[in-house]
């Protein structure tokens, strides 16, 4: 049980650093809300309506071929959210949505570092 709470929060963490670089200085924002989004706890209802509400607020500035990828961020930040810091629903929301969120933070990592010159992995 922890394991599965653990690796939310981390994929949460994830999500939060993933979330910034093109339109109105995607890259400038992402690294301030990458500083931002360190240490978030996702039982922690309101750290993480502040995280998606950021999410959302810096997608929008997204290179087009990553709007997909924040939509599948978006959409479990917001699950995370109505878990409402309960660890059984956190772990049942991380084995649900775990197999779209990792390859989504993945691309959104990657075209940070490649585009950006941010290391989300190490933030």
């Amino acid at each position: 049980m922890r394991k599965v709470a653990a690796l939310a929060a981390v994929v949460t963490i994830s999500v939060g650093a993933l979330t910034a670089c093109s339109g109105g200085d995607y890259c400038g924002d992402l690294k301030s809300y990458a500083e931002a989004a360190k240490g978030l706890d996702i039982k922690d209802k309101d750290a993480v309506d502040k995280m998606r509400g950021e999410a959302e607020k810096l997608s929008k500035s997204a290179p087009d071929d990553l709007k997909d990828d924040w939509k599948v961020i978006l959409d479990y930040t917001e699950k995370a959210k109505e878990a409402d810091g309960d660890t059984n629903k956190l772990a049942e929301l991380a084995k649900g949505d775990g197999a779209k969120v990792g390859p989504a933070s993945e691309a959104i990592a990657k075209h940070a570092k490649d585009t950006c010159k941010v290391d989300l992995e190490n933030s």
